[in-house]
C-alpha cells in the first residue's frame, strides 16, 4: 500500500511541475483599419524575474511583422510555476 501511495504521489508532483497557464490579454486597440500581417516579440524569464537581454516590445514586434500602422496590441503570459515565464507581444495592422 505504501508503495501505492509513494508512486501516486509522485505522479501527482510530476504532473504539477509539467502544468502550466497561458493568459492573452489586449493591451491597446487603435482607430487605425486591422490589416492582415501580425508581428511578434518574445522575452522569457527564468525563476520569475531573471530575463537575459530579451525584447519584448511593441515597437520590436511590429518591426518583426514588417507593420507601420498598428492597429491592436495583446500581450500573451505563459507561466510555468513562476520558474519559466514567458511574455509575447502580438501586434496586428499594416
Amino acid at each position: 500500500m505504501l508503495k501505492k501511495l509513494r508512486l501516486f504521489a509522485l505522479l501527482i508532483g510530476a504532473a504539477a511541475l509539467m502544468s502550466s497557464c497561458a493568459l492573452t490579454l489586449p493591451v491597446n486597440a487603435t482607430s487605425n483599419p486591422v490589416g492582415n500581417k501580425v508581428g511578434t516579440a518574445k522575452a522569457t524569464g527564468y525563476l520569475g524575474y531573471l530575463f537575459f537581454d530579451q525584447d519584448a516590445s511593441i515597437q520590436t514586434a511590429a518591426k518583426n511583422g514588417g507593420i507601420t500602422k498598428i492597429s491592436t496590441v495583446d500581450m500573451k503570459t505563459t507561466n510555468i510555476l513562476n520558474l519559466i515565464v514567458t511574455y509575447e507581444v502580438i501586434v496586428t495592422g499594416e
